[in-house]
């Protein structure tokens, strides 16, 4: 009797994982809406940009702010989706399958998780595409005053292209 209780109890415990897939949903949702306003609000900004009374140095000045916004509005987006994936993750593998997603013939295999390992290999890939839009976001506003800044910028993009090509490359192996 006892050992039933308490084994009842260990297996309701899985439960308190709701509480991080909500966080992270609601974490989402408003990293979605602050990239969207962001969006929205870049693209209202570039209305004048057309202008004849916009020099060409003022207007590579917007165009220099405009592509910093649209990197940023990009970082937003990938951590939104970083944390919905974690959130359907955590639901998946604690607490049920998703049996919408099973059935669904236009279900995208990226949300279906099985394993936690599966679970952070997707995550794995988002938070490399964040540190590439990030690493693209700081080369925008990078002033070279050496050769060896600029050689470590160029191996830096060595070193981000080897880590999307290996993560390819475990793509192909499964």
């Amino acid at each position: 009797m006892m050992e039933r209780f308490f084994e009842s109890f260990l297996w309701n415990s899985r439960l308190i994982v709701l509480s991080g897939v909500i966080a992270s949903l609601i974490g989402a949702v408003a990293l979605f809406y602050m990239a969207s306003v962001d969006a929205f609000y870049m693209v209202s900004h570039l209305t004048h940009y057309a202008s004849p009374d916009l020099d060409m140095q003022a207007r590579a000045a917007l165009r220099g702010e405009t592509v910093t916004h649209v990197v940023e509005i990009v970082d937003g987006y990938l951590l939104a989706t970083f944390l919905l994936i974690f959130a359907l993750g955590l639901y998946e593998l604690f607490i049920s399958k998703i049996d919408l997603a099973e059935g669904a013939e236009n279900a995208s295999q990226v949300l279906m998780i099985h394993s936690l390992d599966g679970l952070k290999e997707r995550l794995a890939k988002v938070v490399l595409m964040i540190l590439v839009v990030r690493y693209f976001e700081y080369a925008l506003s990078m002033d070279f005053q050496s050769p060896l800044e600029l050689l470590m910028f160029a191996g830096g993009i060595a070193l981000l292209g080897a880590a999307l090509y290996l993560s390819h490359l475990g793509d192909k192996s499964h």
